[in-house]
């Protein structure tokens, strides 16, 4: 599950499993710092959260244990803007021959959205081989205290205090998912990045605009036939005008 903003800083209390909902005398950890309930109980239910040393209170678990014969696995934390959700109708008991249809209703569940606070420039065209190319993390809130994270492919491959990550000759094995997040502050969706060879794009190039130019080059091959034959049209034209009249003046 991708962490929210909250919880990427010291203090945050997760679930697991990761669900508000539970049955009758299931077991549940809690996170930061561990906790374990067994053979959860109605009584059990409310909002739990911890407290540091210095003070600090982490996000607040909305826990239900219900003694409805269906629940509703949903995520127990808010889920960042972009991520993807998976919800699941669970019954009580696991036998093969019982349909849920039929056999009750889950209890609601809230399903908490935060939208991103940080986000990754990157060209969004395919760049060329060869090619510097500069990614930067911005944050919706600026801070002098940012440690700004660069990943490929899931893979942390930068850090520093700049937002700002330059690969100076770009080649194909520079391809790939690139995302950033902000130590305390989020995380950027995942931006591809393209990389394409400098003769491929140049052949590419032609064509293109060979295919553009073309109907503009004919035209002008076309017109300038057009104008040819008028003009030789109007000298034939002319020429036999200027026999009539040297006919007629002999005929005189």
């Amino acid at each position: 599950m991708q962490l929210t903003p909250f919880c990427l800083m010291l203090s945050c209390l997760r679930v697991s499993p990761d669900r508000s909902q539970f049955f009758w005398y299931e077991s549940i950890t809690l996170s930061s710092p561990p906790a374990f309930i067994e053979n959860t109980y109605p009584t059990d239910s409310g909002v739990y959260w911890c407290e540091s040393k210095d003070r600090e209170m982490s996000n607040g678990v909305n826990i239900t244990i219900t003694g409805q014969p269906v629940i509703l696995e949903s995520p127990a934390l808010p889920v960042l803007e972009g991520a993807a959700v998976i919800l699941r109708c669970k019954a009580e008991t696991s036998s093969f021959d019982q349909s849920i249809s039929g056999g009750g209703e889950s209890l609601s569940s809230w399903l908490a959205v935060e939208g991103r606070t940080v986000i990754l420039e990157s060209p969004t065209l395919p760049v060329l081989e060869g090619d510097a190319v500069i990614l930067r993390c911005k944050a919706e809130v600026n801070s002098i205290n940012h440690r700004f994270n660069f990943f490929k492919n899931d893979l942390c491959i930068s850090s520093n205090s700049t937002g700002q990550m330059t690969i100076h000759s770009a080649s194909k094995s520079d391809e790939g998912f690139y995302k950033c997040s902000i130590s305390g502050g989020g995380e950027s969706l995942s931006s591809w990045l393209a990389v394409e060879n400098s003769s491929s794009v140049s052949v590419i190039r032609l064509i293109c605009h060979l295919v553009v130019g073309t109907p503009y080059l004919l035209s002008t091959i076309l017109l300038g036939i057009i104008c040819r034959d008028r003009k030789r049209a109007a000298r034939l034209v002319a020429e036999r005008r200027g026999s009539n009249d040297v006919i007629m003046e002999i005929a005189v």
